[in-house]
């Protein structure tokens, strides 16, 4: 963005936290919204909070998640925040699809002009959805019974292509990501979705801090969640748009790659 666009930009989350003058000086600030409601609290004794002109919500259908409540005081906030320093703020939530996008629309104060929801179908490349329901009453034994259908799916349908599993929490990423190693540890080729030369995996091993993730990289698998250091986040993520790994599980968290 910043080459693109000739802007200052600066990254305000948990990872990073530049000095006050950084943020003063910079066009664009991309945070999270927990970090942003804590700094907008202060608004009145931050001049680079009242000086927002632009607000963009990313997967602001997630109003209905445990972040919900977040996103709802970062909007009425800065809505407040415009009522009383008279300078307009324009608000663009992002989103999936959604049934509700009028209702979501009015709550934003936008117009219908200004409203734009298409049809899943509507994307560059088509998607297929398929569902398979689990019965079981306990959540763990219910996640269990998921990881050899998991398994076979990507045998059936992504034998050789990247695969993005999302699972709940950063204890599943582990659990399910074991279970998927020992199947595949089974096969006669049991590095199948590891894609680097052998001495060029024990280098970048020797750097991952997590034992999990180094366990799992060594068959191709990639593990990604808050609970990792950055450092190890960053070479999954490199690892798997490299395609160097084709299996990578990922709490279900907006934006990964």
């Amino acid at each position: 963005m910043e080459r693109r666009l000739g802007k200052r930009v600066v990254e305000l989350t948990g990872d990073s936290s530049p000095d006050i003058r950084a943020i003063e000086r910079a066009d664009v600030i991309v945070t999270t919204p927990e970090k942003w409601d804590g700094i907008s609290r202060s608004w009145q004794n931050r001049a680079y909070v009242q000086a927002v002109r632009l607000l963009v919500i990313d997967e602001i259908h997630l109003l209905g998640d445990e972040r919900g409540p977040v996103l709802e005081v970062i909007v009425s906030r800065t809505n407040f925040i415009a009522s009383h320093t008279e300078h307009k703020v324009r608000v663009v939530g992002l989103s999936t699809a959604l049934a509700n996008a009028k209702d979501l629309a009015d709550w934003l104060e936008i117009k219908q002009d200004g409203l734009f929801n298409f049809h899943p179908a509507v994307r560059p490349v088509q998607l297929e959805v398929h569902i398979d329901g689990f019965p079981g009453k306990h959540y763990c034994p219910r996640m269990a019974t998921m990881n050899k259908p998991t398994y076979t799916a990507i045998r059936t349908y992504s034998p050789v292509k990247p695969v993005l599993v999302f699972v709940s929490s950063r204890r599943q990423t582990r659990l399910t990501a074991f279970d998927l190693v020992a199947y595949v540890a089974r096969e006669d080729d049991s590095k199948q979705w590891l894609h680097m030369p052998e001495n060029e995996l024990e280098t970048l091993l020797q750097s991952v801090q997590d034992q999990n993730l180094r366990f799992t990289l060594a068959f191709g698998v990639g593990l990604h969640h808050a609970g990792l250091l950055e450092r190890d986040r960053k070479t999954v993520e490199k690892l798997f748009v490299n395609q160097k790994i084709q299996v990578l599980y990922q709490t279900i968290v907006p934006g990964l790659l």
